[in-house]
């Protein structure tokens, strides 16, 4: 039976700075990020000559350098294991959530930020994993928000997909919170999950798209957080 099946990719483990909201940090992949990728990689060969799957030629990325990095590292692997000619394409709509103007401050000095603008309230208390908070900076968004983006790209790019005899997989290469918000409007996973669950990096989540429109959890694992994991958003 012909399936159409989307496969998450959260980036790999990248040079990040400290106490920062991670979403626009324009740095590269560490060497374990890169391993990690390579990794994960030869797994998805694996499985994709063990479901015989058909993989869909161009793999989806964001515009980040982590993200293009791990979306290349997959391409070159994937194309050489499959004899297939594969690209990569990078989208703005599949970034993490932005928090617009105060972009890569840290978590303090965005408090301090807020907190001398006489426009302003103070932040209230875990503003940075609240699902529905958006910051009051121009450009700013929430996290239902940027996974509300990153669905409507999923969804466009999967119904263009002509379906065919063969299973096909499309794989999209993002952002750990943007992809969960994404995965909660497109109804595979709960409001009340999203805060519980993580992603591994590089290790594929794999939904199912059903000809009548419903999204279904079909593999993968999702990687559960910790309650003091679950105040930080990445």
């Amino acid at each position: 039976m012909s399936r159409l099946i989307l496969g998450f990719i959260r980036h790999g483990d990248y040079e990040q700075l400290a106490d920062t909201p991670s979403a626009h940090q324009p740095f590269a992949l560490t060497e374990q990020g890169k391993t990690d990728a390579c990794i994960e990689a030869q797994k998805l060969c694996r499985l994709i000559l063990q479901e015989g799957w058909q993989l869909v030629p161009q793999i989806d990325c964001s515009n980040m350098l982590r993200s293009w990095q791990t979306a290349d590292i997959f391409r070159l692997i994937l194309e050489t294991a499959l004899d297939s000619s594969l690209c990569s394409q990078a989208y703005d709509a599949l970034a993490e959530r932005s928090v617009g103007s105060v972009a890569n401050l840290t978590v303090k000095q965005i408090e301090e930020i807020v907190n001398t603008d006489p426009r302003y309230p103070r932040l209230p208390e875990g503003w940075k994993s609240d699902s529905h908070f958006c910051l009051p900076f121009q450009g700013a968004e929430s996290l239902m928000t940027a996974g509300s983006r990153v669905a409507k790209h999923i969804e466009t790019q999967m119904r263009d997909i002509p379906r065919k005899a063969e299973s096909q997989l499309k794989l999209c290469v993002g952002h750990g919170a943007s992809f969960r918000h994404a995965a909660y409007h497109l109804g595979v996973i709960n409001a009340e999950d999203i805060a519980q669950l993580s992603m591994y990096h590089s290790r594929p989540i794999f939904l199912e798209l059903f000809e009548d429109g419903t999204w279904q959890h079909v593999g993968g694992e999702w990687k559960k957080r910790s309650s003091v994991a679950a105040t930080s958003m990445d």
